[in-house]
């Protein structure tokens, strides 16, 4: 659990710092006190920091606050303290604290009476205990998750001493950042680590200022590019109300994080800490629908997964693998050694539901073209479009091959 804006402003000792700006992003995590040197702070930080502004070494007229203030947005940063006084930045301009409020940047004014040496021992010891509290945080709920304790009694009582609130029932949600690759392509390759740094931050810290909303927040679990959440979810209205803030998220991030994209899988809710396991695992089957249809908008839920739950539950991956191969096989083979349409014309097919008008318009083909595609598909394949058993059949082999793509998940016992 990290320490929040909220915390440092209830930290004893610093009462005459005051909030101008931000509240509904005090959920913000700090992750170290910096304090502004330059004209600009783009350079500079790596994001989480709470940046403070002194005017000591730098003249801090109105444009340069505001700019400050963006740079603190677009960098990530957990907050911007301002120190005004007689002497350097006499107050903070009505601009620059409305177009923290806009932003949703945490703005704080501290009196230069208020010596930078208290503020730094403050924070940092708080950092430090709150580093150690949340470490011990994570690990009860990592080994919830993976199912990996010997008496589930001893960590509920460790996790009541460490004050997490584990009798509110839960829903899990998996959320991955993908497509990192493409941010060491081209041009911009230079500059990848540093953008994806800070696509993980924003995206941590949006998810946490979106859990912070629901109440009841558990700390989040990190895992190289995914992310667990456990949402306070006690029957279908929480689910559908979970379902809609995620939704909002992955729509408001995904502007910020191109090239990258987050998607999220979501189990079903009301969990007790004893089938968090069976959550992730449901959590594991929605975030694998999710990546492999891009028309489900980055969000799936287990219970919308239908026959992919089924699919999931097969250990044999041979069986599946087969099945593919006997059905699909003629059509792949023909696509590797020529130009491949066929495969494509069957998903544009199945995706119009039969429509061939729509599906020829969605290849950018003629009519004609499709209904010639579509005849030699059934020559390749022994398969008639006019069966229903051979349509099921055609639709769960493409349903098994896009999946595997995404490696399928193996159901939870």
């Amino acid at each position: 659990m990290s320490l929040s804006v909220a915390d440092v402003l209830a930290l004893p000792g610093l009462q005459d710092l005051h909030l101008r700006a931000g509240q509904a992003a005090l959920g913000n995590p700090v992750r170290w006190p910096y304090v502004a040197e330059n004209a600009d702070i783009a350079d500079w930080v790596m994001g989480g920091e709470l940046v403070f502004v002194t005017g000591i070494n730098h003249p801090r007229d109105e444009a340069n606050l505001l700019l400050l203030v963006r740079q603190a947005v677009e960098r990530a940063t957990a907050g911007l303290v301002i120190l005004t006084g007689a002497e350097y930045i006499q107050a903070i301009p009505a601009r620059v604290i409305a177009e923290a409020e806009r932003l949703g940047l945490p703005l704080l004014e501290q009196p230069y009476g208020l010596k930078m040496v208290v503020v730094t021992q403050a924070i940092g010891t708080a950092l430090v205990q709150q580093q150690m509290l949340g470490s011990s945080r994570q690990h009860v709920l990592a080994q919830l998750l993976e199912g990996d304790y010997q008496s589930l009694d001893v960590l509920l009582q460790r996790a009541t001493s460490l004050d997490l609130p584990l009798s509110v029932p839960r829903q899990v949600a998996l959320l991955r950042l993908q497509n990192s690759e493409q941010l060491f392509d081209g041009e911009a390759a230079d500059n990848g680590e540093r953008l994806l740094r800070d696509n993980r931050q924003c995206l941590q810290q949006s998810l946490g200022q979106c859990l912070q909303t629901l109440g009841d927040a558990l700390p989040l679990i990190s895992q190289g590019e995914h992310w667990i959440a456990l949402l306070p979810c006690t029957g279908s209205q929480d689910e559908q109300r979970n379902r809609r803030l995620l939704s909002e998220l992955l729509g408001n991030l995904d502007e910020r994080l191109q090239p990258q994209r987050a998607v999220l899988g979501l189990s079903t809710g009301g969990h007790p800490p004893q089938r968090f396991a069976l959550a992730l695992g449901q959590a594991r089957q929605a975030l694998v629908a999710a990546q492999a249809f891009p028309e489900r908008l980055g969000l799936c839920s287990f219970n919308e997964l239908g026959v992919i739950e089924l699919l999931a539950a097969i250990r044999d991956r041979s069986l599946l693998e087969r099945f593919v191969e006997r059905t699909l096989g003629p059509l792949i083979g023909d696509d590797s050694r020529h130009e491949p349409v066929l495969m494509p014309t069957l998903e544009a097919w199945f995706f119009e539901n039969a429509n061939l008008a729509l599906a020829a318009q969605r290849l950018g083909v003629h009519r004609n073209t499709l209904s010639y595609r579509v005849q030699r598909i059934e020559a390749l394949t022994g398969c008639s479009f006019d069966d229903p058993h051979d349509r099921l059949n055609i639709s769960i082999a493409l349903l098994i091959r896009r999946l595997s793509s995404h490696s399928l998940p193996r159901s939870t016992p």
